[in-house]
């Protein structure tokens, strides 16, 4: 057993957008910060969501006018500090009028409008669809608003990174398999997920933030009984090849009250999700269901000319959100909001726990969190992530700073060249420092995803396996053949000696 006496004043548990969130405010704060995740950062629901940034207009009909308002001012921060991974897009609302009738959408976007400041976004307005609609010709009127997509799992990269360039240390592949308060100091216990090592390490505070596990940890690994009852809803998505050429997303209404997103997805496909399951098994074990997959097609087909079957689809992805239990009937109506317990002893040693929440409002929740800890640090600093760009995004014009790019690097074909400015923003120049020509990039294996882009995200962004690398960092999983997946199995597995993780 490794024991390191240096005491941390904060650890977080879970390495998904609201513990990378904390640990970046945390540390940023001045705040000495460890992370650790027992297995790769945004494995979980962090890298399984609807990859949007928006209000939740939906919300509103659960008169959730709080958390509409909260998520519509976190989407213009977010929009400003991460413009390399966060981009507006534009929602068409095809209207059904055995549905949701005209004048409730009406009222719903004019909230949506007016609920926060608008500085990036187009106001909503209604819209006809002319003939060369990918929609049905029943469907003939809707209406239009805007949100933003983001790349749900490098958003959580970026926020790992922002933590550890102010001194926070980033634990992948660390379980957390006991924490034991001692003289007003929590003794934690970590195992090496990989290899079985134990270590221990000291630190002032604990925050929860384990997701789908935070319930879980307080029965084998914290000392007292979960303040929050939890309740776990999977969300599924499906990926098939585009359904129309068209730029903007669509928002569709079903029967049962419930919507679906279909949105462009890296190019080629269409994301098309969520739904909204109660589950009761384990987080690290959630697929698709055949029900899931016969929904979402026939909600799909009810709207669109293009008919897809399950011969489309190209992959599926589900996640597993621990919403707080506000006894709604329906996982529909269970509040995307979240709540923050905290429980100490003579104020000392206090263990915070991270209960709900949305990946929009994640910087929201971390900021509250952070300055709910700091009547226990008095040297704690202001805080700052509201006006400080993430990794990589500081710039103000993704076209602007695109052509920058292409002139220091002119040899960069154009798919690629904006693949990596929307990937890493301005970090595309460490990536490349070294770089004169395509060739210096490496071995190719497939769809563009170069020996020197790997090598990068696993020296630089704690990837270590072929799902790190093609789901999580960039999505090239989706394009790449099974053998082309093996060449680059067989290079990690050859060079892991050189590229392993620096323990």
């Amino acid at each position: 057993m490794n024991e390191v006496h240096e005491i941390f004043d904060l650890v977080v548990i879970g390495g998904g957008i609201n513990g990378t969130g904390i640990a970046a405010d945390a540390a940023g704060r001045g705040l000495k910060v460890a992370l650790c995740e027992q297995n790769d950062l945004a494995s979980a629901t962090s890298s399984n969501s609807s990859k949007l940034i928006h209000g939740g207009l939906r919300y509103l009909e659960h008169y959730e006018f709080k958390l509409v308002r909260k998520a519509l001012a976190e989407r213009e921060i977010l929009l400003k500090n991460a413009p390399h991974i966060i981009k507006p897009l534009t929602f068409c609302l095809p209207h059904q009028p055995h549905l949701r009738p005209a004048w409730l959408i009406h009222i719903g976007l004019f909230l949506y409008n007016n609920l926060a400041k608008r500085v990036t976004l187009p106001a909503s307005k209604g819209i006809v669809f002319s003939p060369d609609s990918p929609l049905v010709s029943t469907i003939t009127k809707g209406f239009e608003y805007s949100d933003a997509w983001v790349d749900d799992a490098r958003l959580v990269i970026l926020n790992a990174l922002a933590a550890q360039d102010y001194g926070a240390s980033i634990k992948t592949q660390t379980q957390c398999i006991k924490a034991i308060r001692e003289d007003n100091i929590w003794t934690i216990t970590l195992k090496d997920s990989l290899h079985g090592k134990i270590s221990v390490i000291r630190s002032r505070s604990i925050v929860n933030a384990a997701g789908p596990w935070v319930a879980k940890l307080f029965s084998s690994v914290l000392p007292h009984k979960s303040p929050q009852n939890i309740r776990l809803v999977k969300g599924s998505h499906i990926v098939v090849p585009r359904i129309h050429d068209q730029p903007q997303a669509y928002i569709l209404q079903n029967v049962d009250q419930r919507i679906v997103f279909v949105s462009p997805f890296e190019d080629s496909f269409s994301l098309i999700g969520t739904t909204d399951v109660e589950y009761n098994g384990d987080p690290s074990a959630v697929e698709i269901s055949n029900e899931e997959i016969d929904y979402l097609i026939n909600i799909t087909n009810t709207y669109f000319k293009k008919k897809i079957s399950r011969k489309d689809i190209v992959t599926t992805f589900s996640g597993v959100r621990s919403l707080l239990d506000d006894e709604s009937v329906n996982a529909q109506a269970v509040t995307r909001d979240y709540k923050l317990e905290i429980e100490d002893v003579n104020n000392k040693a206090p263990v915070m726990s991270v209960f709900g929440g949305k990946i929009t409002t994640y910087r929201k929740l971390a900021e509250a969190a952070v300055n709910k800890l700091a009547p226990y640090f008095n040297s704690m600093g202001p805080k700052w992530t509201a006006d400080r760009p993430l990794p990589g995004g500081n710039f103000e014009n993704i076209n602007l700073f695109t052509e920058k790019v292409k002139k220091e690097f002119p040899w960069l074909p154009s798919l690629l060249r904006t693949r990596l400015v929307r990937s890493y923003g301005t970090d595309v120049f460490e990536l490349l420092n070294t770089i004169t020509c395509l060739e210096d990039m490496g071995i190719n294996f497939g769809a563009d995803l170069y020996q020197q882009e790997v090598n990068y995200l696993i020296e630089k962004e704690w990837a270590l396996t072929v799902e790190d690398i093609i789901w999580r960092r960039t999505k090239r999983g989706l394009y790449l053949s099974a053998q082309q997946v093996d060449k680059l199995q067989q290079y990690l597995d050859e060079h892991s000696t050189v590229l392993a993780r620096k323990s």
